[in-house]
């Protein structure tokens, strides 16, 4: 089995479609047909379902894809290592994050890593931590900056970042504005939430903190961004439960501490590969974390 014939057969997995694959790969699209024949000759399975519109992965190429991407994770690794013995730090540093994540200036940090790597390649994606997560262990991602979702395994540690509380975020002339002391879920799980969706972490905190309470609630405005969230509280269609840095976000706004939620609380991680599966590149940006944090 040929390292070009998986490189092919992810390239296709990704875009699936042929031609859009050999144009990313600047190689033939009949020759990128015969590797991926070629392939499953070798494997005696049929990897795609073709169309005349898309392919899509059978069950053979589901499975083999999850593989051959920790394949090749593994040989950029490999490479990048040998670099990094030879005192350069290059090839590609894959970072995902959640929006607005507590503990770490994403933007900063990378702006400050480019100036310290400038041959370093830098890719961010966001996206839910329960994604991001998946995202590190199959080896697509070299780090993220997610909200604490599971224990430490064998293809997945984490490093911590912060620890908050959670508060409830309202309009001024809402109600709840006027109460003197903090809030239970209890006193609050008839009204209106306005919340992300279930994937991000001060969903996943929040969801967590009203089951501990044993209370129920509805959310009946969902959105995928921090701006819309505090966009529709200013406009008083409902309260939130965020992580107390996000009170800082929108001043005008009141918040107030949740309380009653046992040890529940918004924690933030940098969610790594085992070491010996660590980049040079992820290496020296938590160094680099680590430092800036110091």
């Amino acid at each position: 089995m040929e390292l070009r014939h998986l490189q092919h057969f992810v390239a296709v997995a990704e875009d699936q479609h042929f031609t859009r694959a050999a144009e990313r790969l600047m190689v033939s699209q009949s020759g990128l047909s015969a590797s991926i024949r070629a392939l499953e000759r070798e494997l005696r399975a049929p990897l795609f379902v073709r169309t005349t519109r898309r392919v899509t992965l059978t069950e053979a190429g589901r499975a083999l894809l999850a593989e051959a991407e920790r394949i090749l994770a593994q040989v950029r690794a490999a490479h990048e290592a040998v670099a990094a013995v030879q005192g350069v730090v290059r090839g590609t540093l894959a970072v995902g994050t959640e929006q607005c994540i507590a503990g770490v200036h994403v933007a900063g940090l990378l702006a400050a890593f480019r100036r310290r790597h400038p041959d370093v390649e830098i890719r961010l994606r966001q996206s839910g931590s329960g994604a991001l997560a998946e995202e590190v262990a199959a080896g697509r991602l070299d780090l993220a900056f997610a909200y604490r979702t599971q224990a430490d395994s064998d293809q997945l540690r984490s490093a911590p970042l912060a620890c908050e509380p959670m508060y409830v975020l309202c309009h001024p002339d809402h109600r709840l504005a006027d109460a003197a002391a903090a809030l239970t879920p209890a006193d609050v799980s008839d009204e209106v939430f306005v919340d992300f969706h279930p994937d991000w972490g001060p969903r996943r905190a929040t969801d967590a903190a009203f089951a501990v309470a044993g209370a129920r609630r509805t959310v009946a405005l969902e959105v995928n961004d921090v701006h819309s969230l505090l966009d529709l509280v200013d406009e008083n269609l409902g309260i939130a439960v965020v992580p107390r840095h996000f009170r800082h976000k929108r001043e005008a706004l009141t918040a107030l501490p949740l309380k009653g939620t046992g040890e529940v609380v918004y924690e933030t991680v940098a969610l790594l590969p085992p070491p010996e599966a660590t980049s040079p590149a992820a290496r020296a940006l938590m160094a680099l974390l680590d430092a800036e944090g110091g």
